[in-house]
């Protein structure tokens, strides 16, 4: 994987410190930690439903001390920000290739030789869609890695890390769990959260 913001020391710690203050200011409460087991692992990232979403990703990371790359829409990779949004952690994504999205995720897990989480939103959009996409599983399990249940209430300000899960290989069931503990969680545009 590419080098990021969050492998340049003097800007991780001054980050770091930004962002703890500015979301204490601001009233948001962070949660969880990184358990052992997930140094290298796939975070959902639920709900999307804004823009607003990627910043407070960021900080949160910061804050937690994790080492995440992110996935967004080809479009905002575009000249001039291309070079920003990768150093950001942003990796471009073609909606119409997932297949080959997935493979190339595993196998950039898998060639890591130190901590990477790997952010997946499943609504894959910020509107409001009714099935999330499984590719965030498939990734986790061609990989081998565990899937970390990250969060983030715009209602009650409230962002982490849940609990490990690991796949069972059955898909079904295991979505209808994972969904479950989304349940209570509200976006920043509440009314396009929702799958089923």
């Amino acid at each position: 994987m590419h080098r990021t913001i969050f492998d340049t020391p003097a800007v991780n710690t001054l980050l770091r410190g930004f962002s703890i203050a500015f979301l204490r200011l601001t009233g948001w409460k962070i949660e969880g930690s990184l358990p052992p087991d997930g140094q290298k692992s796939v975070l959902i990232a639920a709900p999307h439903t804004s823009n607003w979403d990627l910043p407070y990703t960021l900080m949160v990371a910061f804050a937690l001390r994790l080492r995440i790359y992110w996935m967004g829409k080809e479009q905002i990779f575009k000249p001039p920000f291309r070079g920003l949004m990768m150093w950001l952690g942003g990796i471009p994504v073609q909606r119409e290739s997932a297949n080959n999205l997935v493979a190339a995720s595993v196998q950039a897990i898998q060639a890591a030789d130190g901590p990477l989480q790997l952010v997946v939103p499943p609504e894959g959009t910020r509107s409001k869609v009714r099935y999330w996409k499984t590719g965030f599983y498939y990734i986790a399990t061609g990989a081998g890695v565990p899937i970390v249940l990250a969060y983030m209430d715009y209602e009650r300000k409230l962002s982490g890390l849940g609990p490990v899960f690991h796949p069972s290989g059955d898909l079904e069931a295991d979505m209808a769990r994972i969904q479950a503990f989304y349940a209570p969680f509200k976006g920043k545009n509440a009314a396009q959260s929702g799958s089923a």
